[in-house]
């Protein structure tokens, strides 16, 4: 079956673009310029991935982010002109997989499409449920599930596959850089601060107290390192 992406971009042309690389690579593509109507686009005909441009004359493309991700765990992989490192690390703050600036290759687009679906497909890399924390803690891989305290954590894929390579490796430290290469497939130059993003939006939906994490510990001036036990430092 056809994998569907959709292709939220008002400038026509760079729609086209991004379209004809990607059916070349065997995707199904729609394209909407309206990004008032994404939401019921979604609604009704789910695609397996969104390519979000930031900016679009109708809802900025960050709060329609923001919306997507209250009703859908779909990989969104952002768009922007906007080039600073705190632009691209907000756009992932708010809900992106995976951030891009203009002008970009499409071969490097097509690459991290692929990417983020295959980590969106792999259900883990075990299919073992994993308990932690006297059952506090529950990941289910083949489920693509997270339980705290009897509650179902909403995790976007990036989220979930970073928590899954950190609980399977329980006191490993990992480099930003080693992080981001593992759950994207590759290394970005100038992208190992995103993973800072990423952690803080993981630990706030995961930490009973993310200003002091219980799960996910901060080794400074290395990475991050999966460690249960009672307390911790942020």
């Amino acid at each position: 079956m056809q994998e569907s992406i959709l292709i939220v971009e008002d400038e026509e042309k760079v729609a086209q673009i991004i379209r004809a690389y990607l059916k070349k690579e065997g995707y199904k593509v729609r394209i909407v310029t309206d990004g008032a109507k994404v939401l019921e686009e979604i609604k009704s005909n789910p695609p397996d991935l969104i390519i979000l441009d930031r900016m679009l004359p109708s809802i900025s493309g960050d709060l329609l982010c923001t919306q997507i991700r209250q009703q859908s765990e779909t990989p969104i992989l952002m768009l922007s002109a906007l080039t600073t490192e705190e632009e691209r690390i907000f756009g992932l703050q708010i809900g992106a997989d995976d951030y891009m600036t203009k002008p970009f290759s499409p071969r490097e687009l097509v690459t991290r499409v692929m990417a983020l679906l295959r980590r969106s497909k792999t259900k883990g890399q075990k299919n073992v449920p994993l308990a932690f924390d006297r059952g506090r803690l529950l990941i289910d891989p083949l489920k693509y599930e997270v339980f705290r305290d009897g509650d179902r954590l909403n995790l976007t894929p990036t989220e979930f596959q970073l928590l899954l390579v950190l609980s399977t490796h329980a006191g490993q430290v990992f480099r930003r850089e080693t992080l981001l290469e593992k759950i994207q497939g590759t290394s970005y130059e100038g992208y190992e601060r995103t993973i800072d993003a990423h952690i803080k939006n993981l630990r706030q939906k995961l930490e009973p107290h993310p200003a002091k994490p219980r799960y996910i510990k901060t080794v400074f001036g290395v990475g991050y390192k999966f460690s249960p036990e009672q307390g911790g430092e942020s």
